[in-house]
C-alpha cells in the first residue's frame, strides 16, 4: 500500500520524490529511505530524490528548494525560444527582503523587485524536461531585456527582440502596459513601432 502511493507520488512527479509530499501522506523518513534505496533513486537535492531513469531537471530542482524565486533574465529568454544561445548563469527575481545569499554562492544570478513589479508577469510554463516552472511571461521578459539592453550582448538582445515580434501569440497592449510600469514604455515603443 505505502509502496503504491510512493510510486503514484513519484509518477505524478515525473519521477521526483519529495520529502515533504512523502510525510502528508503519513509515511515515515525511514520507510522513504527504504524504498529510495530498494529502487535505485539518488538524491538530487535537499529531501529530494530522482528516480534512475530521470535525468536532474536543474531549474526544477532550483524552483522545489526556493518556491519565491521567478527565473528571468537571458534565463527567461531562453525558456521562452527568444533566443538559441543558452543562458551561461541562471537569471532569477526574488521579491525585496528576500535572503538570497545561497543563491549567489551558487553563481546564481539574483535580482530583487518590489512586490507588485516582483509579482508583474508570472507565469508557469513547461521546463524542458515535462516539469512545471515559474517564468516571467514573454512580455515581462522583453521589458526586463530593454531594460538590461546596455549590460547584454548585443546579437542576444536583437535575436530576443525581432523573436518576439514574429510570434502569434504576442500580446502587445501587455508588453505596453509592463513597460509603462517598469518606466521603459518609451524604449519599448520605438521597438514596436520599428518591428511590427
Amino acid at each position: 500500500m505505502k509502496k503504491e502511493v510512493l510510486k503514484k507520488i513519484a509518477d505524478d512527479n515525473n519521477g521526483y520524490l519529495f520529502t515533504a509530499d512523502v510525510l502528508c501522506h503519513d509515511i515515515s523518513k525511514t520507510y522513504m529511505a527504504n524504498f529510495v534505496k530498494e529502487n535505485g533513486y539518488e538524491r538530487v537535492g535537499h529531501g529530494i530524490y530522482a528516480a534512475p531513469d530521470v535525468w536532474p531537471d536543474e531549474l526544477y530542482l532550483l524552483q522545489k528548494a526556493n518556491p519565491k524565486i521567478v527565473f528571468s533574465g537571458e534565463t527567461a529568454l531562453y525558456i521562452h525560444g527568444l533566443t538559441d544561445r543558452e543562458y551561461q548563469r541562471i537569471e532569477v527575481t526574488v521579491p525585496k527582503g528576500y535572503n538570497a545569499v545561497h543563491l549567489r554562492k551558487k553563481h546564481i544570478k539574483v535580482r530583487t523587485m518590489k512586490d507588485e513589479l516582483y509579482e508583474m508577469g508570472k507565469t508557469m510554463v513547461e521546463s524542458g524536461y515535462g516539469n512545471m516552472i515559474i517564468v516571467y511571461d514573454q512580455e515581462r521578459t522583453i521589458c526586463d531585456t530593454i531594460i538590461n539592453r546596455k549590460k547584454m550582448d548585443v546579437q542576444i538582445f536583437q535575436a530576443a527582440i525581432k523573436e518576439y515580434m514574429a510570434v502569434s501569440d504576442r500580446k502587445l497592449q501587455v508588453l505596453v502596459r509592463y513597460a509603462e510600469k517598469l518606466g521603459v514604455r518609451d524604449e519599448a515603443m520605438k521597438y514596436v513601432e520599428v518591428l511590427t
